[in-house]
């Protein structure tokens, strides 16, 4: 361990110290198969193990509407057999060999994976292969995999109040587009899913020139490309049709959601504002506002203040369209909820009027190049990090050269992405997730607080 250590160490100064022209965090190769799949592979020569991973660019939010949930039914309806894999052979057979696998949806991208050994990645390959063009169906798989999603959307969501709070803060901020919609769907559209919605679905969205194999583990491209071609590479080309989505109306007027529930144990008090994707200032505004607990947040209004017992804030860069910068706090004793929603709102207007520090940029791009190379201890991790960027219209380049951009962001970069993030023309959604006044369901179990978070699809 220390040994690993001391090497990591190193590498975080070696990449400090790179010139801009060479970095690149991961070394990953790409090449593109003839029927448009596009082949991504990331080296690890520590074990004789790879991550096999198919990401298809289709999500929740490229669905018909009225058929939401259709994404992530289908991903489940993958697992129900071909010609030459029966229903339920697929994961059996990868456990077999020692592997594992599962699959997963958001509103950008639907992605199955299998952790397995070297020596197994062809067998893998020609299963996923399989799958993406020859899966079949019928009436009764159909009726009892839609009860499976319907009793997993009773579970995720409807039994958990953060679940249930963020798909209406969602809806909120997101007015006229798919984000506003849950990945696994609205229960009364759930419920009409047909085996013809999920073939149309199907053979519109799976196919090789609208997937993206990622391969990450003890193999080099040179490697991977006999066996890429021969298992997809014969897979015919479909029509795809484009991801066309409607722009977001724009947030005129103050919204504040406020959800009760007598299982939630402490308030929870979050301003959502829609940010542009893939902005490296608001990544490290995250970390300098509320990545940890030497930041603003936490610093002022727990420590300083004694406002709060907890306070953060949040943003995924990585989205195809619009996503989402958050702060949020939990009340400390005695405190209520319009003193602590007012708190917050002052820390962004202080953030806004006087901007972050040189010292407090220098240490968050610190952390954050530190975090990345963690991502090198992991053969998942960045094959999932290359997936869902791909996924999302992002190039190759964008995670190759992130540590070298971080590290030449200045502190104008930083406070131009704030102030037009707090700007008084992006209006936020308040939410306010609050315990069960008196009268409510007594006894009901209390809920552990941790910040919302939308359903993605989770896996199977």
């Amino acid at each position: 361990m220390r040994f690993f250590k001391i090497i990591t160490i190193a590498l975080f100064y070696l990449l400090l110290a790179m010139p801009a022209a060479e970095a690149k965090d991961f070394n990953a190769e790409t090449f593109t198969l003839k029927n448009g799949l596009q082949v991504v592979v990331i080296p690890n020569h520590r074990a004789p193990v790879v991550t096999h991973m198919v990401w298809y660019k289709f999500g929740a939010a490229d669905e018909h509407p009225g058929k939401s949930g259709i994404a992530h039914f289908v991903e489940h309806l993958m697992f129900k057999g071909t010609p030459h894999v029966p229903e339920g052979q697929f994961s059996m057979i990868v456990k077999k060999l020692g592997g594992n696998d599962n699959a997963f949806t958001t509103h950008d991208y639907t992605a199955f994976y299998q952790d397995i050994s070297l020596a197994h990645l062809p067998r893998v390959m020609e299963m996923e292969a399989d799958r993406m063009t020859n899966l079949t169906l019928d009436d009764s798989q159909v009726a009892s995999e839609r009860q499976v999603i319907i009793e997993e959307r009773h579970q995720r969501v409807d039994d958990q109040p953060q679940a249930k709070f963020e798909e209406q803060l969602m809806s909120a901020l997101f007015v006229n587009h798919p984000y506003g919609t849950p990945v696994i769907g609205w229960l009364h559209e759930m419920e009409g899913l047909t085996r013809e919605d999920a073939l149309t679905t199907y053979k519109t969205w799976y196919a090789p020139n609208n997937a993206i194999l990622v391969v990450s583990g003890d193999i080099t491209a040179a490697e991977l490309r006999p066996l890429a071609e021969k298992y997809y590479g014969d897979i015919p080309v479909s029509v795809v049709l484009e991801r066309n989505r409607p722009l977001p109306a724009p947030i005129i007027a103050e919204h504040q959601i406020t959800y009760k529930d007598p299982r939630v144990g402490l308030p929870l008090v979050t301003k959502d504002y829609r940010a542009p994707r893939g902005s490296d200032a608001l990544e490290l505004l995250t970390e300098i506002l509320g990545g940890s607990t030497t930041s603003r947040l936490y610093k002022d209004l727990v420590i300083d203040q004694k406002l709060a017992i907890s306070a953060g804030a949040d943003y995924d860069p990585i989205s195809l369209n619009e996503t989402t910068f958050s702060i949020y706090a939990s009340p400390a004793p005695g405190i209520s909820v319009p003193q602590l929603q007012t708190a917050l709102e002052a820390e962004a207007k202080k953030l806004t009027d006087s901007g972050v520090t040189p010292e407090e940029l220098k240490s968050a791009q610190k952390r954050e190049i530190a975090n990345r190379l963690y991502y090198l201890d992991s053969l998942q991790g960045p094959a999932i990090l290359f997936g869902r960027a791909l996924a999302s219209g992002f190039d190759m380049d964008y995670l190759e050269s992130w540590t070298d951009r971080i590290g030449k962001l200045t502190v104008a970069d930083v406070n131009k992405a704030a102030k037009a993030l707090f700007a008084d023309d992006n209006l936020p959604v308040t939410g306010l997730l609050l315990p069960q006044e008196k009268g409510g369901a007594p006894g009901a179990p209390k809920m552990p607080l941790v910040p919302p978070r939308a359903f993605n699809g989770g896996e199977r």
